[in-house]
């Protein structure tokens, strides 16, 4: 459904690409522009998209290009002239259309977007009709506003989003009873809700008395171990009194809500920049909506725009449950623009007014091992462990990550009592098979064990090149060399630029006496820019072959190791 979705909202969006014609226009200031656009600079592109305007006021590509860069900044007040002048140059524009009924809806002109929906203001089938619904339900008539949401409903592929805004619509006026019959399926389908529409769903069965029913739908959907958000929500919701409904308040709520529901649905569909137009939006019509705040932030995270996405997570209130989930953004957004630091004292920070979450030091120790700071890292995945009373399979991760700090360190025997533990909660995770088997192999012990781990590991990833590589270099190392060659062969499809891979293939060829392949393959791993330590390895080999390089190593040659193979 989604891609059907994404169809019908990127239809008139591909078609507006306007091409520039040969224009009287400022070239350097464009092509500065354009450059910016293609990097997701949205700050830059529209400074030089303005400039642009200066010499060419009414060219429309530029017009739309910057509009749209100001409203992936989140300024839809510099966006909405430019889209005016859009539409006094072009009949049909989707992103100016966007932009200006969102502001309509803050002006409260629900005349004007009845007005502009009879004309040609369209964006796609499920917009307008979401949009005229909200509109009449903003004019107060409740009825036909109905009956739109209902329209919306019978549309091929957006029964779900009708039925859900009819809902929200109805317990915005406090028809709670009405609400419930619809996220029920009472009197039609069941909704399959979001999170935010679970929430939705709990507030009203909240203000209908039913507070257990509230509570076991919380439980059921997401289980006992609540975020913060959830369980505060459930502690107030069997704290005796009604929780308010505060997911839809008002016509303008609704719209607000109308965006963030469509940019929901064509996340990892649409390109990120897009979606990002309609969280911008939602974001704008209601300040508060949390969850359009978070999904613009994520992706900006993903367009590479750390800044702002920084910016858009410093909106969380400190005291909103949400707040820890912000943080964590942000604290990831510091450490992808290179500031590890920052990224580290934000999650020291939230340890301390956030600690009883294990995600918190899940986060920070995942960061410190990122930077080789192994000990430190086991000690925030140690206070991360204490916290988990009964650990479940979904736990697996946890004693994993502390493993391999602990194997890092040379701390051995609590790196495979971690291993153990992952294992003994997931008994077939292929990575820490992988991992466990893959350093008995190093170690040259338990091999058999070994063999058997790694041999299960490529069973539940048969397409993860690193697997397929241990594998091969497990039987490499058992002596069994002919047998090793196709595992390695297919690791090296896998993940053809790797050169630690590449040299395993181009020892696996030296043992089976294909010496030409070999150096072949140990020139491929140089040419992948390996660790110094391993390239000059590479480099011996290339000079005097692999049996030398394993005598002056100490390590049995190859020919003894065959044979007790």
């Amino acid at each position: 459904m989604q891609k059907a979705l994404t169809r019908l909202f990127l239809t008139a969006a591909l078609a507006a690409s306007p091409v520039l014609a040969a224009a009287d226009i400022n070239a350097g200031a464009y092509l500065a522009a354009r450059q910016a656009g293609f990097g997701s600079d949205f700050a830059a592109a529209a400074d030089y998209y303005s400039r642009a305007l200066v010499t060419d006021s009414s060219n429309p590509a530029l017009v739309e290009a910057a509009m749209t860069s100001y409203l992936s900044l989140g300024d839809l007040d510099r966006a909405i002239p430019l889209a005016r002048r859009l539409v006094e140059t072009e009949t049909e524009n989707q992103i100016a259309n966007l932009v200006l009924m969102a502001d309509r809806t803050e002006q409260g002109d629900w005349p004007g977007i009845l007005d502009a929906l009879e004309g040609e203001a369209s964006v796609g089938p499920l917009y307008d009709g979401l949009m005229r619904a909200w509109a009449l339900l903003g004019e107060g008539r409740m009825g036909d506003a109905l009956e739109a949401f209902d329209a919306v409903s019978e549309g091929r592929g957006t029964q779900a989003f009708g039925l859900y805004h009819r809902a929200l619509a109805l317990a915005s006026v406090g028809d709670f009873e009405g609400a419930d019959a619809v996220f029920s399926g009472e009197n039609g389908p069941r909704l399959r809700l979001t999170r935010r529409g679970v929430l939705a769903h709990a507030q009203v069965l909240s203000q209908l008395d039913r507070a257990e029913d509230a509570a076991s739908l919380i439980d059921q959907v997401f289980g006992p171990d609540l975020d913060p958000y959830l369980a505060t929500l459930k502690e107030e919701i069997l704290g005796g009194s009604p929780v308010a409904f505060d997911v839809v308040t008002s016509p303008v709520d609704g719209v607000a809500e109308l965006h963030y529901s469509i940019a929901g649905a064509i996340t990892g569909e649409a390109s990120d920049a897009y979606t990002l137009i309609y969280a911008r939006i939602a974001e704008r019509l209601k300040p508060t909506h949390i969850d359009a705040l978070l999904l613009s932030a994520e992706l900006l995270e993903r367009l590479g725009r750390y800044e702002l996405a920084t910016a858009v997570y410093d909106k969380v209130p400190r005291d909103h449950p949400y707040f820890h989930a912000a943080e964590l953004g942000r604290a990831n957004a510091l450490r992808a623009s290179g500031r590890e630091d920052a990224a580290i004292e934000v999650l020291t920070q939230l340890g301390k007014s956030h600690g009883h979450l294990p995600a918190v030091h899940v986060s920070l120790g995942d960061l410190l091992r990122g930077l080789e700071r192994y000990d430190e890292a086991s000690k925030a995945y140690d206070r991360a462990i204490a916290l988990v009373d009964d650990p479940q399979a979904s736990h697996w991760s946890l004693f994993f990550s502390r493993g391999i700090t602990h194997e890092r360190e040379g701390r051995w025997d609590q790196a495979e009592a971690d291993f153990r533990k992952a294992l003994e909660l997931q008994p077939e995770q292929p990575q820490v098979l992988n991992y466990l088997g893959y350093s008995f192999v190093e170690m040259q012990t338990n091999m058999d064990e070994a063999l058997d781990m790694i041999e299960r590991a490529v069973a539940g990833r048969p397409n993860s090149g690193y697997i397929t590589d241990s594998l091969g270099w497990a039987l490499y190392r058992l002596g069994r060399y002919d047998e090793a060659v196709g595992h390695m062969e297919r690791a090296v499809e896998l993940l053809p630029i790797d050169p630690i891979i590449n040299d395993h293939l181009g020892d696996v060829y030296w043992a089976v006496g294909r010496t030409r392949e070999a150096e072949f393959q140990w020139q491929r791993a140089l040419s992948f820019d390996p660790e110094p330590e391993e390239a000059d390895r590479i480099r011996r080999k290339l000079e005097v072959g692999l049996d030398i390089v394993l005598e002056e190593e100490g390590s049995p040659p190859l020919k003894v190791a065959n044979d007790e193979g």
